[in-house]
């Protein structure tokens, strides 16, 4: 810290420059804290007490493929489960076919494989009693302003109903809040199973997955494995697995998050190292007589390569910190934004310290040329203008 003076100095000589090159580096990190967010909001999906007590049942050729509903009763015998539900996808849009809403058909026991998701007792038996009315997680009526007794219509993109409309009505009559802030149904809308079996006539009985809750977590993989065996050489074979593996999985159908985000921010910070080299290539090249004065005056050439790799590594630790604290700010507006796919975006301790550690290393790769030829200035020539 003796010489951060010196070094603060020589890094705003030229102060456009040096606050462009830094406006690039903020929206660097910017982006590298926001897509870290969602990529680390989606791998932990399913990851909490009640979700390891809780496993999937799907088809195990596609997610689409439906289920015959008497499995449920096979899958209850199993030793070790508590409970099972099902659960029907409904694609619903409100208003617009663009305006997604997870929507779900769900058994009258869902709720109770789910003891993180709060409804009111009268607003349960409510929804319990009527038969097209539908829970709607507390974001979903905040976004809307939606309240209780309201008639909401909603677009399914897959069933019709039996007037072979695509459009649905139901009656708001309870809403879903998360005891931990991250259970999903927050944000997703939940309709009787019996009413969307009965009125589209494209369904006939079946469910899309099952949802088990098992007594022990300990003993899930046998229990999966005995679920997965109750419809073995059949034409419904099923793959159970964990909620937070089921999640992954049906994420990665849709999207591998991970290469996304790898691929998107190996191009922004390679552009990144090409921008801020040029930047400390010129600065150096402009102060060459400035550093031949500091060798004169008795700074060794170990400390003159020190002086601009500290000024380069400064740079980017000042434009990393900035974009990851901004990032803090934006990531609650990215949760309430995104229609449910992502319900807790953050910048955790393991962001920072990855961005921090890519600031760092960005410094010493883009400093390290500049200065190598700070050290070997020789002193005569450098003054000579040569």
């Amino acid at each position: 810290m003796k010489y951060f003076h010196l070094i603060w100095a020589a890094l705003f000589r030229r102060k456009t420059r040096t606050i462009l090159t830094l406006v690039s580096i903020i929206a660097a990190f910017l982006l590298f804290g926001l897509l870290d967010a969602v990529r680390v909001s989606f791998a932990e999906a399913g990851q909490s007490a009640n979700g390891a007590e809780r496993l999937q049942t799907g088809a195990r050729l596609s997610f689409i493929q439906p289920l015959p509903q008497g499995l449920g009763a096979q899958i209850a015998a199993v030793p070790g489960v508590k409970d099972v539900a099902y659960v029907n996808w409904f694609g619903g849009a409100y208003q617009d076919p663009h305006n997604q809403v997870f929507t779900f058909a769900v058994s009258p026991n869902y709720l109770d494989i789910y003891p993180e998701v709060q409804v009111a007792p009268e607003q349960r038996k409510a929804f319990d009693t009527t038969q097209d009315g539908i829970l709607v997680g507390e974001l979903i009526m905040q976004k809307y302003g939606w309240k209780i007794g309201d008639k909401i219509p909603l677009q399914s993109q897959i069933f019709p109903d039996k007037s072979g409309s695509k459009n649905w009505n139901f009656q708001v009559v309870g809403v879903m809040s998360s005891k931990d802030q991250k259970a999903f149904q927050s944000q997703m809308i939940m309709l009787h199973w019996k009413n969307f079996d009965e009125t589209t006539p494209y369904n006939r009985g079946q469910v899309g997955w099952y949802v088990s809750r098992v007594t022990d977590v300990n003993q899930s993989d046998r229990i999966a494995k005995a679920i997965d065996a109750l419809s073995a050489n059949s034409d419904h074979e099923t793959k159970t697995q964990s909620e937070q593996a089921a999640t992954q999985n049906w994420v990665k159908q849709m999207a591998d998050i991970g290469l996304i985000v790898t691929s998107i921010m190996g191009a922004v910070f390679f552009t990144l190292v090409l921008l801020t080299g040029n930047t400390m290539m010129q600065a150096v090249r402009e102060r060459t007589s400035e550093l031949a004065v500091l060798k004169t005056i008795g700074f060794s050439s170990t400390s003159v390569l020190a002086l601009v790799l500290a000024e380069s590594v400064l740079l980017l630790l000042l434009g990393g910190v900035i974009g990851l604290s901004l990032v803090s700010l934006l990531a609650p507006i990215l949760t309430s934004q995104s229609g449910g796919m992502i319900t807790h975006a953050s910048v955790g301790a393991g962001s920072w310290a990855m961005g921090i550690g890519l600031a760092v290393a960005i410094g010493i790769v883009i400093g390290l040329l500049p200065a190598m030829r700070a050290m070997r200035l020789n002193i005569v020539d450098a003054l000579a203008g040569r």
